[in-house]
């Protein structure tokens, strides 16, 4: 299991494309949006300003990217080749197959939530205790989990040619629904029902909670653990049944 890992690893370091579309795009495009925004005007009942909520919603966004979309593919993509079925040939067990994938995908999520955080920063003069820079990086980063299972049962799920369309839709779907292009105070009133209750939501709102000084909440914490628990038991049935396949 350790060598796939640092196999996997070093395959997703060589992959500069997505290197760049995981770790730069994200703070490419809050500088974009965040650029004209008020430094002080605070964003419906948050208490927040709009460049710190965008650096917890673009290091999120960010963070899945890593997860998802390269879990998703590169899973689709080793079905077709035959290369998971030469690895059940070996003593690896399918929890080790799966640990490599979150292994490699967390190498790209934490440089991609780091980056932003030093834009927000520098560019446009966030400033948080140091507890609270911690926080969030350790809290989002773990967060990811709950994306990286989705990843790996879209990748057992879908093709090599279907895969890629599934999961940008998946992909974009949970990013603009969850709030993390723009505020979900935005929304309209049964959109912002809905909209408490997709993870991407509760992920960013772990962040906002120790942005404004606050413990994480409760409800936010309770709804990543539903979908951690029902995408990872998904993605376990996707395996075994792809293995009985095979």
């Amino acid at each position: 299991m350790k060598t796939l890992i640092q196999l996997e690893i070093a395959r997703t370091l060589r992959n500069k494309k997505f290197m760049f579309f995981s770790v730069l795009y994200p703070a490419a495009l809050y500088l974009l949006v965040a650029a004209g925004a008020k430094d002080t005007g605070k964003v419906g009942d948050t208490g927040l300003t709009f460049p710190v909520i965008y650096m917890v919603s673009m290091a999120t966004f960010g963070a899945i990217t890593s997860v998802l979309i390269g879990n998703a593919e590169r899973i689709a993509k080793e079905r077709e080749k035959g290369w998971v079925r030469q690895l059940r040939l070996t003593a690896l067990p399918g929890r080790g197959y799966v640990t490599a994938k979150v292994a490699s995908a967390a190498v790209v999520s934490l440089p991609s939530i780091v980056v932003v955080f030093l834009v927000a920063a520098t560019a446009k003069g966030v400033r948080l205790d140091a507890w609270q820079w911690a926080s969030l990086v350790a809290v989002i980063w773990a967060g990811s989990c709950v994306f990286a299972a989705l990843g790996v049962a879209i990748g057992y799920l879908a093709t090599g040619d279907a895969v890629r369309p599934i999961v940008m839709v998946v992909y974009f779907g949970l990013s603009i629904l969850g709030g993390l292009w723009m505020p979900t105070a935005a929304f309209p009133e049964w959109l912002r029902r809905i909209a408490e209750y997709v993870p991407t939501h509760a992920y960013a709102g772990l962040g906002q909670a120790i942005e404004r000084g606050d413990a994480p909440g409760a409800k936010d914490a309770a709804v990543l653990v539903l979908y951690l628990v029902l995408f990872a038991g998904a993605a376990a049935w996707l395996y075994r049944r792809d293995t009985h396949k095979n």
